[in-house]
């Protein structure tokens, strides 16, 4: 045999591991390959997780930042309002009869506190702080406290028959309840309009139900006859019952 022929075999069975290695090798890549794809898959949910909290904390700080600006006169303003209920009273408390008086101190002194109190208005007005009085309105606990009941009759029941002191609001909060009487001697407000279909059930009763209905009716009403009858002295016939008059119960239902 010559040497060509004896180095054959040689070399086939040295190619078969090779094969077999770029195969594995293949394998190896492609294991490698899915791994980093689902590492880059998550640090990409992990960064949109991460930039979406950053995004809902600038927004949360800004929207703080804004209502700190809009309320930080709260306790201010909670305090001075009861400036404007002491002008208020001031200008109530004089009478109709010395204003029209001819006066003139009388009247200038008026129309100073009447300037001061507007102008108190409008700086509250301009922070954001208004006044609002409830008189004729629904009493709603959320914005009104109530003081005391009126037994008014022109008035419907829960609704605010006298301001003792205006409600003032700070944006969309309430800085000061409303300080209202309400009212409870008027007529209850309307109950709402029941469906018209029970009507329309009772008309489309099926025919049987009525006659067992009725029949029923004259059942207890002949049994109530009955209880209520008294039997008839001795040697007098009995006096004749519904069946024997014509006067036909159908007890079958």
């Amino acid at each position: 045999m010559s040497e060509k022929d004896q180095e054959t075999p040689g070399e086939d069975e040295a190619g078969a591991p090779e094969a077999g290695q770029a195969t594995g090798e293949g394998e190896d890549a492609a294991e490698r390959l899915a791994a980093l794809e689902a590492e880059v898959a998550e640090h990409k949910n992990r960064l949109l997780r991460e930039m979406a909290d950053m995004e809902n904390l600038r927004k949360r700080t800004q929207r703080e930042k804004e209502d700190a600006a809009r309320f930080a006169i709260s306790r201010f303003a909670h305090d001075i309002i009861s400036v404007s209920d002491d002008l208020a009273r001031a200008i109530e408390a004089v009478p109709v009869d010395a204003r029209s008086s001819g006066d003139g101190i009388v009247a200038n002194l008026i129309a100073g506190i009447e300037l001061t109190e507007r102008r108190l208005q409008q700086v509250f007005e301009r922070h954001g702080v208004r006044r609002f009085d409830p008189a004729g309105e629904k009493f709603d606990p959320m914005v009104h406290e109530a003081m005391f009941e009126i037994p008014d009759p022109s008035k419907l029941a829960g609704t605010v028959a006298q301001v003792v002191e205006v409600g003032y609001m700070i944006g969309e909060r309430v800085l000061r309840p409303a300080r209202v009487g309400v009212s409870t001697g008027g007529p209850k407000a309307e109950p709402e309009a029941e469906p018209a279909a029970s009507g329309a059930s009772q008309a489309q009763q099926a025919p049987g139900d009525a006659q067992r209905a009725q029949a029923a009716q004259e059942i207890g009403r002949e049994q109530a006859a009955g209880a209520q009858r008294t039997p008839p002295p001795p040697g007098q016939p009995e006096p004749p019952q519904p069946d024997q008059i014509g006067i036909k119960i159908d007890r079958s239902a």
